[in-house]
């Protein structure tokens, strides 16, 4: 099912972009899957497409990312100007309730936004994302995030995706790997060069200290939450989702075997779980 180019404007001027996948009537429940820190709207493309057989799904590339507008002022990177984006976005589409799916950073505006707008956001998917972030994977991502040497064509776009990602998806072929690299890199003139804002990387700091999420965490309104993990992520720990069980018993979660950081929910165990969640939503 092809989806809707749908550009709108921020409150403070910037001209974003979404992928509207428009679902099976005006009545479709909503989803707004939001994408980790270098991802875009092109992440969720088979989720979506698989979703919107039942659902309204809307993917926007977030400020900086993909056909969205860099900005020129790096400290707006951050996720609190993420979450007025969406607010935004929200409002020009008319959309009053939704289930967000949030990867990552998405996953951290999905916190945030539940605790900001409980009557909107009615229930949350979090991607390998929790309270406490892993601070070996900040390291990792840092190590990376607006630092990688450009490339010359899409074979060095390939290996490099490869070389970055590997630690996460240790099963991937050359196949999986050309896949990614279209969704992280866009040709200029006939050069692939990532699409991103290598300023993104400005929110990150030195990875010394990460927010504690774990008061915003607690004081989530009692709506239905399902927390996806990578088995072998170095973001959500074993033992941070233990708690986050311990702190909300209803909380749903799944664990997808052989991935790390973070799952593409592409995963067999990812769908299984995200479609009996969503359908969850739906019963009386």
């Amino acid at each position: 099912m092809k989806f809707i180019d749908v550009f709108y404007q921020s409150d403070d001027g910037l001209r974003l972009y979404a992928r509207d996948y428009a679902g099976v009537g005006p009545n479709s429940p909503v989803v707004l899957c939001l994408p980790g820190l270098t991802r875009n709207s092109k992440d969720f493309n088979e989720l979506a497409e698989r979703l919107c057989q039942r659902y309204r799904v809307i993917c926007p590339d977030l400020r900086g990312r993909g056909r969205s507008q860099r900005d020129t002022d790096a400290t707006r990177y951050r996720p609190d100007r993420y979450v007025a984006d969406m607010i935004c976005l929200l409002d020009t589409l008319g959309v009053k309730q939704l289930t967000v799916i949030g990867t990552s950073l998405g996953g951290m505006m999905g916190i945030l936004l539940m605790a900001a707008h409980p009557q909107r956001v009615c229930a949350l998917v979090i991607n390998d994302m929790g309270p406490v972030i892993d601070p070996v994977g900040i390291a990792r991502i840092i190590n990376y995030v607006g630092k990688t040497a450009p490339v010359e064509n899409w074979d060095d776009a390939v290996a490099q995706t490869a070389l970055v990602n590997g630690i996460a998806f240790p099963a991937y072929g050359r196949a999986e790997w050309e896949a990614m690299a279209r969704k992280l890199y866009v040709c200029e003139g006939q050069r692939p060069i990532f699409d991103y804002d290598a300023s993104i990387s400005s929110g990150l700091g030195s990875g010394t200290a990460t927010p504690d999420l774990w008061p915003l965490f607690d004081m989530l309104p009692p709506h239905p939450i399902l927390v996806v993990r990578g088995e072998i992520s170095d973001i959500l720990s074993v033992a941070t989702m233990a708690q986050m069980q311990r702190r909300r018993p209803n909380l749903q979660t799944v664990t997808v075997s052989g991935v790390g950081h973070a799952p593409m929910l592409d995963e067999p165990e990812a769908i299984t779980a995200i479609e009996r969640f969503l359908g969850g939503l739906e019963s009386p």
